[in-house]
């Protein structure tokens, strides 16, 4: 019998340690992505994004919710607790996919292999009401930071989403670094991709695929950012993350997963 108590008090410790998580991610989520939908010319591809990540975030709730109350096995007829295992099932497996996701972005978020190459690509974050999103300045930090290490390295900009204005990431982006003494020489502009494989996809036509290329993003997109160069035929990629914001990163973090999941399913 003690050792039965023993069981469900911790049970219950992970579970209210888990629905803490969860609520925290599920606030992030509803705090940051409807004031970014509102921010970006973009709106239905960012709505999207958000129904998904309320999707994953309802799974990982069932999770936490179950292993703190017992919730799908609780119920004595036997047929009811066996519908209860057949869903604990899928909400462990739809759990389980979803926390594999997030580490690997959080994981491919710490990894900094930035050597010497010839061209750095800095890539693209959507404009929020016509101006640089915080994420996108600290990438630009971070790629000016680069340059003055090596001073023969040339950045291609990349990001052709446009705002109202018709002005494209990369010109803000192109305008921003010039502004902070960075010749134009040593910029290189593709302005035409509206997504991260397109971005990537363009990059090939201007750069050889086994040239050495350091990629530069946020922490959080660096893990799709790689995989996505190394799918188009780049040999030698390099990883520099940027910075992001702390109190979006949960936000972000499924974003990516959900992303990832799309890109799976086609």
């Amino acid at each position: 019998m003690k050792d039965g108590n023993r069981t469900s008090r911790v049970r219950r410790i992970i579970g209210d340690i888990l629905l803490v998580l969860v609520v925290l991610l599920t606030a992030d989520v509803c705090f940051v992505m409807p004031d970014r939908i509102s921010a970006v010319v973009r709106k239905a591809d960012y709505r999207d994004i958000f129904m998904y990540e309320i999707i994953l975030c309802a799974g990982l709730l069932l999770f936490a919710l179950d292993v703190r109350f017992n919730l799908f096995t609780r119920w004595k007829p036997v047929i009811l607790r066996a519908i209860g295992w057949i869903l604990r099932t899928a909400v462990i497996l739809f759990s389980a996919v979803t926390v594999f996701f997030c580490g690997k972005v959080m994981t491919g978020s710490l990894i900094n292999t930035a050597g010497q190459a010839e061209y750095a690509v800095v890539l693209g974050l959507a404009l929020e009401n016509g101006e640089p999103a915080p994420d996108l300045l600290e990438r630009l930090g971070t790629a000016r930071a680069y340059l003055e290490k090596y001073p023969e390295a040339r950045l291609i900009l990349t990001g052709g989403n446009a705002d109202k204005s018709g002005r494209t990431e990369t010109a803000v982006m192109r305008d921003i670094l010039t502004q902070q003494g960075v010749a134009e020489d040593r910029l290189i502009l593709e302005d035409q991709a509206q997504t991260t494989k397109e971005n990537i996809s363009n990059i090939a036509g201007i750069i050889p695929a086994d040239e050495p290329v350091v990629m530069i993003s946020s922490n959080y997109h660096m893990d799709r950012a790689v995989r996505n160069a190394s799918e188009a035929g780049f040999s030698n990629i390099m990883r520099l993350p940027a910075p992001s914001g702390f109190f979006a990163y949960g936000a972000n973090m499924l974003s990516e997963v959900v992303l990832d999941l799309n890109d799976l399913t086609k």
